[in-house]
């Protein structure tokens, strides 16, 4: 399913629904973010997704890690809840969703990477070099929250 994400930006459509989602911000031992190049948009993203009935959050996001990315992860932490209601994400069956995710520090521990239907390319990218890629302003928040190692979660 395609997706538009609008970001602060006053033509969006009205959100209609709001679902809990989890990210990850995993980084390796050589100080590493494990990225996704998302199939529905195109965009560099941290791995994440819906949270399904019936599990934890942290077996969600252990979940979405795996599938989109190969790699399995221990959640260690909360980075952050990110729930801005100036990101909406519109999609071509008429959902059009109010940005909500609580992302989670976490390790790797196994796997090697590998795409999915989600994700066209898996990438482990140096800080550095993130200038280079397209990625969402709401993504980019979380990623600067995990660089900054805040001693207290992000919210807004």
């Amino acid at each position: 399913m395609a997706r538009v994400d609008y970001y602060e930006d006053p033509d969006a459509p009205a959100a209609n629904s709001l679902t809990v989602a989890v990210s990850a911000f995993v980084l390796d031992y050589n100080g590493r973010l494990l990225m996704i190049r998302r199939t529905d948009n195109d965009l560099y993203s941290m791995p994440g997704g819906g949270m399904e009935i019936g599990e934890t959050v942290s077996e969600a996001v252990t979940r979405e890690v795996h599938e989109e990315t190969g790699i399995s992860v221990q959640p260690t932490a909360i980075l952050g809840i990110f729930a801005n209601p100036k990101h909406v994400i519109a999609y071509d069956d008429g959902e059009v969703r109010q940005e909500f995710s609580i992302c989670f520090t976490a390790h790797p521990i196994a796997g090697q990477p590998r795409t999915s239907s989600e994700s066209k390319e898996v990438l482990w990218v140096e800080p550095a070099d993130l200038p280079a890629l397209n990625i969402h302003p709401s993504i980019m928040t979380r990623i600067r929250s995990g660089l900054e190692k805040r001693p207290e979660p992000y919210f807004t």
